[in-house]
């Protein structure tokens, strides 16, 4: 097997509009003729790759208010009432034994002006593209059929109940995809990575995410629905355009990344694939401004690009997406099976470490090379106002003139985003980053404040200098001033920020004071020191040379 035998995904979810205008309302009359000849329906069965396929044609009521005896292009209306139509079609039962390859297509009229009545009895236009006269829409909805196949099956759908199946050649070019999604099994034991706290799901949506403006959407639900607790039950995230081209500079669709159990996954047995998660991506039409078409580059377009994200994700997780012997990390299913092909895309690498290290070398440029006090009250207003802020707020909270707000932020724009006059950071892990130099800035004014009045108290209760000086350093630090002077306790608590560097230099300072105050040295020595992510250490190992 080649290295670029990657992993197949497998079509899940698809919806898509086919409008067609070749041979006007042909379709929806022949439509009408089949079903009335029928006595309200018609049923069939096609074959299409060597499968069996069914058919039902059948109608529906519409609420297309009636147009008269003539339509606006001049064509005669010869029925009494307008009806819609449907096909659903279905691979047939005893070779789909699950009975979810299937797919319903809508078949309702298109001419210019027209109206439908709602249910309080007002009417309203229906939009019609620009120049089209009179048309079919087809609206196609489906599950476990590849998308080049649709088409297909409805013109030998068409056939099989008597309609023609030229009617369902020509796409007008305003037929557009509407959802689509792509997908793997993955075995339940090897998908924790991909929907771990640390994975590539919360990690997209972590550091490629605006921190307030577009739609912002990460899902992490470990509940079942039974009242169980089944990890990566239902987690998500879906970004627009723009932040998902920068993980995939190529891409341009909206997506949403998903691992998901069956809802009644967690009282399966191992050996039953709705047992273990899918990995899907899924197109996310209501997240941009743009349509994607339906013809065959555009599909082309679309798998291409949810297989190339999806097999990013698995990879970025650390999946073997090319396993040379069996199904690797991979469950077959009615319709996913473990095959590889040369011909996929290669998989883009995430490299989520590098977006995370860019971002914090980001921030930590700005605070290290020292922010303006505008600067300053800007980000601590974007990180405290979950709402919309402009530059005016910022100048209005902080009694600044808004022009110095605004040189202000284009002196960090790699830290902010400023658009359509409002200002946001520039991702929820900036927005985090920020958010704890803010508290710091915060914590390190109050314990200086802080450590001021102790010396004072010191200097009026008689103390010494070097003892106002080590009570200073308490302060600043932490320790508990009565605890250190005193012998209650057995040993003295110091508790400093991170352990490092300079935690070593503060407690071989505070050492120093203790013992110019003329405190007992081993006191000091034997004390127990603890940091802010739970670890500790005696205080004798940071007074050693080292």
């Amino acid at each position: 097997m080649a290295v670029t035998d990657y992993i197949v995904p497998a079509s899940h979810e698809f919806a898509a509009n086919f409008l067609f205008d070749e041979y006007g309302l042909n379709p929806f009359f022949a439509a009408d003729r089949r079903v009335k000849e029928g006595s309200g329906s018609q049923r069939s069965v096609f074959t299409d790759q060597g499968g069996e396929w069914t058919v039902t044609l059948y109608y529906q009521p519409s609420n297309i208010v009636y147009p008269g005896e003539r339509l606006p292009s001049g064509t005669a209306w010869r029925l009494d009432e307008v009806r819609e139509f449907r096909m659903t079609i279905a691979r047939h039962g005893e070779e789909d034994p699950v009975g979810e390859q299937s797919f319903n297509a809508h078949l309702a009229p298109r001419w210019p002006g027209m109206e439908a009545e709602s249910d309080d009895g007002t009417t309203h236009q229906i939009s019609v593209p620009d120049g089209l006269e009179e048309a079919v829409n087809v609206h196609v909805q489906g599950s476990n059929i590849e998308f080049d196949r649709y088409r297909r099956l409805l013109q030998k759908a068409a056939s099989a109940v008597d309609i023609r199946s030229e009617y369902f050649e020509e796409l007008h070019e305003f037929s557009n995809v509407q959802d689509a999604e792509r997908y793997v099994r993955v075995n339940r034991d090897d998908s924790g990575p991909v929907h771990a706290r640390d994975g590539p799901i919360a990690s997209m949506g972590h550091l490629l995410e605006h921190d307030r403006q577009g739609y912002r959407k990460v899902v992490q639900d470990d509940e079942d629905g039974h009242g169980n607790t089944l990890p990566g039950y239902y987690h998500t995230v879906t970004l627009g355009p723009r932040r998902i081209r920068e993980a995939f500079p190529t891409h341009a669709l909206p997506k949403e990344v998903k691992h998901y159990y069956a809802r009644e996954a967690g009282n399966l047995p191992d050996d039953s694939p709705l047992a273990h998660p899918k990995v899907g991506v899924s197109y996310q039409v209501s997240r941009w401004d743009e349509t994607l078409g339906a013809s065959p580059e555009s599909l082309e377009r679309l798998e291409r690009e949810l297989d190339q994200t999806l097999l990013s994700v698995l990879a970025d997780a650390g999946l073997d997406i090319a396993p040379e012997r069996g199904n690797g990390p991979f469950v077959d299913d009615a319709y996913f099976e473990t095959e590889r092909t040369e011909k996929g895309p290669d998989p883009v690498s995430l490299d989520l470490t590098r977006i995370r290290s860019s971002q914090e070398s980001v921030v930590i440029r700005h605070l290290a090379d020292g922010l303006s006090p505008i600067q300053w009250e800007s980000l601590q207003t974007l990180v405290t106002d979950g709402g919309e802020v402009s530059p005016t707020d910022i100048a209005t909270e902080h009694g600044r003139h808004v022009g110095s707000v605004r040189r202000a932020l284009r002196e960090i724009d790699d830290l902010v985003e400023r658009e359509y006059g409002q200002v946001s950071l520039r991702s929820s892990y900036i927005a985090e980053l920020v958010h704890d130099a803010v508290e710091e800035a915060r914590e390190a004014t109050r314990r200086a404040v802080e450590a001021g009045s102790k010396a004072l108290e010191a200097a009026e209760r008689g103390l010494g200098d070097q003892m106002s000086v080590f009570v200073a350093w308490a302060a600043k630090h932490g320790v508990d001033i009565d605890d250190a002077l005193s012998r209650r306790e057995a040993r003295m608590m110091l508790r400093f920020g991170e352990p490092g560097r300079e935690a070593r230099r503060a407690v071989r300072e505070g050492f120093r004071i203790w013992k110019a105050a003329d405190l007992p040295p081993e006191r000091f020595r034997t004390a127990r020191i603890r940091f802010n992510d739970g670890s500790a250490a005696s205080a004798w190992r940071y007074l050693e040379p080292g």
